[in-house]
C-alpha cells in the first residue's frame, strides 16, 4: 500500500507538472493573437513596401513612355522638313545655271553670231554637268555594251551594223542616271540583233 500511495502521488506530481509545462488555451490563445498582429504588421509593412515600388516603376513607365513619344514627335517633324527641303542644296545649285540660260536667252535675241550662242549653251550643258556630279549623279555607260536589265530597258532590236555589235547595245534613246549606287532612270537602248 505504501508503493501505491507512494505511485499515485507520482502521479499527481507528474500531471501537475504536465500542466505546468503545457500552455493553457487561453495562452495558446494570447499567443497566437500576437502572431497574427505580427503577420498583420509585417504585411502592412511588406504592402507599403510592394506599393512603393509599384509607384517608382509606374513613375518610370510613365517618363520613359513620354520620352518615347518625344523622340517619335521630333524625328517625324524632321523627316517631313527633310522631305519638304531636302533637295533645296540641288536647287540652290541650279539657281546660277538658270541665270546662265536667261542670259543666254536675251542674248540670242540680239547675237548675230550663232557660234557665240552656242559655246554658251556648250558652258551651261557642261556647268549642269559638273553640278550633277557633285551631287552623286552619273550617266549610265550602254553604247556597245552588253545588255544589263539593271541598267538598261531595250525598247526595240534593229538589225546590227556590224557582226560585232551584234546581241550588243547598237543606240541610246535616253540616257540613264545613277545617284550614287541607285539607278533614278534607266537607260532606254536598241540591240542590234
Amino acid at each position: 500500500m505504501k508503493k501505491e500511495h507512494q505511485h499515485n502521488g507520482d502521479e499527481e506530481m507528474n500531471a501537475e507538472n504536465q500542466e505546468n509545462t503545457q500552455p493553457s488555451e487561453e495562452q495558446n490563445a494570447e499567443q497566437n493573437i500576437e502572431t497574427a498582429a505580427d503577420n498583420t504588421e509585417n504585411s502592412a509593412g511588406l504592402s507599403t513596401k510592394i506599393e512603393e515600388k509599384l509607384a517608382e516603376a509606374n513613375d518610370k513607365y510613365m517618363r520613359l513612355a513620354a520620352e518615347f513619344d518625344n523622340y517619335r514627335k521630333r524625328t517625324l517633324k524632321e523627316r517631313m522638313e527633310m522631305m519638304k527641303y531636302g533637295g533645296e542644296d540641288v536647287i540652290a545649285g541650279l539657281l546660277p545655271i538658270l541665270d546662265d540660260l536667261d542670259r543666254n536667252a536675251q542674248a540670242m535675241g540680239t547675237a548675230e553670231d550663232i557660234k557665240v550662242v552656242r559655246e554658251g549653251i556648250s558652258l551651261i550643258h557642261n556647268k549642269l554637268i559638273q553640278l550633277l556630279r557633285q551631287k552623286g549623279v552619273a550617266e549610265i555607260e550602254a553604247l556597245g555594251l552588253e545588255l544589263d536589265t539593271d541598267n538598261h530597258d531595250a525598247v526595240t532590236t534593229i538589225p546590227a551594223p556590224e557582226k560585232k555589235l551584234k546581241g550588243k547595245i547598237v543606240d541610246v534613246i535616253q540616257k540613264g542616271y545613277r545617284l550614287n549606287d541607285k539607278v533614278i532612270r534607266h537607260a532606254k537602248v536598241i540591240i542590234g540583233e
